[in-house]
């Protein structure tokens, strides 16, 4: 699938993840997953979102691991996790303390085999997702791809993902993307990469918009910013490409300032993003989309 051939027009320039990054718009491609770095020694950061990943699983009853794994596959599979338990075992100075992290390396083993099996079945489905979505990019009487792409293609892409169960938009669905960047990478398909990204950007304003809305049916509560939230939830469903008009025509209307508008995506932030599984992918996208968001509306605060 990933061989379709791809016909150029430009490239754009944007941020490191979920959008491109500088080195990449200069034909620079990474030498690792753009997702997970487990390649490399893991940061501050990264250890102490591990070490709560550790206690949090040493703690857990067995039964409660396989899910646990299934949410964060790609962190505690990896070489570095189980050297941080390591780590944390030499360090422990009571006895029980290190018996339970021996314990949990040993269970974890045990599931990650347990999972795998399952994984494989759930990846071959994540993949055929993940194709169907890149197929409403693709131009319909040649099946190539042109990029950049047109804004119906872009709404063909969301309306796929909004198709979608929200259990399939789950690790296995981003950890299939990162997989096809990866090999677009490697097969010099620079164009590919810039469709992925625009999945992983569909992924996130669907799945930030359903948590919000969620979250406003449990709570009961509207808003206390209601026109900064609508423009908020406007951002989240259209093409990232317009949000810089979008921002502007936004801020003109009665009651929506910038820092109204930053509030509540912080406010999202907090409460729907930093609530996903520490360390997972899905935490990572969705907060660099934020992240991203709050730098647009803060660079047309700056020029106003």
């Amino acid at each position: 699938f990933l061989k379709t051939p791809i016909r150029h027009k430009h490239h754009g320039s944007f941020p490191t993840l979920v959008f491109q990054s500088s080195s990449e718009a200069d034909g620079v491609p990474p030498k690792r997953s753009r997702i997970e770095g487990n390649q490399r020694d893991p940061s501050e950061d990264e250890k102490k979102i591990m070490d709560e990943m550790i206690t949090k699983l040493a703690d857990a009853k067995p039964y409660e691991l396989p899910n646990a794994v299934r949410r964060a596959f790609r962190v505690i599979s990896s070489p570095q996790f189980f050297l941080r338990i390591a780590e944390r075992t030499d360090l422990a100075k009571d006895e029980t303390e290190r018996e339970k992290l021996g314990a949990l390396a040993s269970n974890l083993v045990s599931t990650l085999e347990a999972v795998v099996e399952t994984t494989e079945e759930t990846l071959d489905e994540r993949a055929k997702e993940v194709e169907e979505v890149l197929k409403a990019a693709a131009e319909p009487e040649t099946g190539e791809f042109l990029v950049p792409l047109l804004p119906e293609q872009v709404q063909g892409m969301r309306k796929v993902v909004e198709n979608l169960e929200p259990s399939s938009l789950d690790e296995g669905f981003l950890s299939t993307v990162d997989a096809f960047m990866m090999k677009s990478h490697q097969d010099g398909m620079d164009g590919m990469v810039e469709i992925l990204q625009k999945c992983l950007q569909q992924y996130s304003g669907v799945s930030i918009l359903r948590a919000r809305n969620n979250m406003q049916k449990s709570d009961g509560e509207p808003s206390e910013h209601k026109e900064s939230a609508e423009l908020f939830e406007k951002l989240l469903s259209v093409d990232t490409d317009q949000w810089d008009v979008e921002i502007r025509n936004g801020v003109k209307t009665e009651g929506v300032t910038t820092q109204s508008l930053i509030g509540e995506i912080q406010k999202t932030m907090e409460s729907v993003v930093l609530g996903l599984e520490n360390g997972s992918m899905a935490q990572r996208v969705q907060a660099e989309f934020l992240r991203e968001l709050v730098s647009r509306v803060q660079a047309i605060e700056e020029m106003a």
